[in-house]
């Protein structure tokens, strides 16, 4: 074995081929394929699959939902980076209010579904507080009006992704030597001025990774559309309009290409985001 170092990486790297470049091989195989998911045999397609999924409306329309998301992922970072901030200072039972930011990450996606489909339909939770304090002229079909059921489904991922970026906010600011701190309090540095020269470089590269998270995540969003609406009413994302096309029409090979460009587009952009904010020039203003 000491001659041998490769072994103690070999049961990693069997598992990492086997349930990743594996899976990924065998789906780019099946996008250029029509295939039921059942047949034995399956009918070449060539381009086919990828052309449709390009030329076809409603299956690239379904990327402009990504942006509710999008928007929201900017929104959690900038809540997270707050609180973050405001926390790792001598605060009173931050403790306390450090779990309860982190809390609704710890939870089931599946659950956090269900409960803000409570929380919006008719008559629910939301709509009884709003007429509790007089405000129930502004009841909604929180899920069923296609013009603010992308904004429901986005603030329910504010509430369970914030505490992600806020667990990765604190770590890395409290891993700034705290002598940094007392040498700025010394030369009459303020918070602001603490947070713009201090803590701002010192987690750039955790701003820039969520930001990259922010991108992926948008693109990729399935449980809380699929749990609460199942797509209808104009919240059917790509994913979601992936997993329908593949186990509900039968179309594994299309459900493949766009599996297949999902993936592209988020390593190109990626790609992109790492040329034009590399991690030694990440600053916040």
């Amino acid at each position: 074995m000491r001659n041998r170092p490769w072994l103690y990486l070999a049961p990693a790297l069997i598992l990492l081929i086997t349930f990743t470049y594996v899976p990924v091989a065998n789906m780019l195989y099946y996008s250029f394929h029509t295939w039921d998911g059942l047949d034995v045999t399956m009918d070449p397609a060539g381009f086919g699959n990828y052309i449709r999924v390009f030329t076809d409306e409603q299956y690239w329309r379904v990327f402009l939902v990504s942006g509710y998301y999008l928007v929201a992922s900017f929104a959690q970072i900038a809540i997270a980076l707050y609180f973050a901030v405001v926390l790792s200072f001598n605060v009173r039972f931050k403790n306390l209010f450090k779990g309860i930011l982190f809390f609704p990450y710890l939870l089931n996606g599946v659950a956090v579904g269900f409960v803000f489909l409570y929380l919006f339909q008719p008559d629910g939770t939301l709509d009884t507080m709003l007429r509790a304090i007089g405000l129930g002229e502004h009841t909604q079909y929180w899920l069923g009006n296609p013009d603010i059921a992308n904004f429901s489904l986005a603030g329910t991922s504010v509430w369970r992704f914030t505490g992600l970026n806020f667990v990765l906010f604190l770590g890395a600011i409290q891993s700034i030597p705290g002598e940094i701190y007392e040498a700025a309090e010394i030369d009459g540095a303020n918070r602001w001025h603490q947070f713009r020269h201090i803590i701002a470089p010192g987690i750039r590269r955790i701003i820039s990774l969520s930001f990259i998270l922010a991108i992926s995540g948008s693109l990729a969003v399935f449980e809380i559309p699929f749990i609460m609406t199942g797509g209808a009413n104009g919240t059917r994302t790509f994913v979601v309009q992936a997993y329908q096309t593949a186990f509900q029409f039968r179309q594994i090979g299309l459900a493949s290409a766009m599996a297949v460009v999902l993936l592209l587009i988020v390593l190109v952009l990626t790609w992109v985001q790492r040329r034009i904010l590399p991690d030694d020039e990440v600053t916040l203003t």
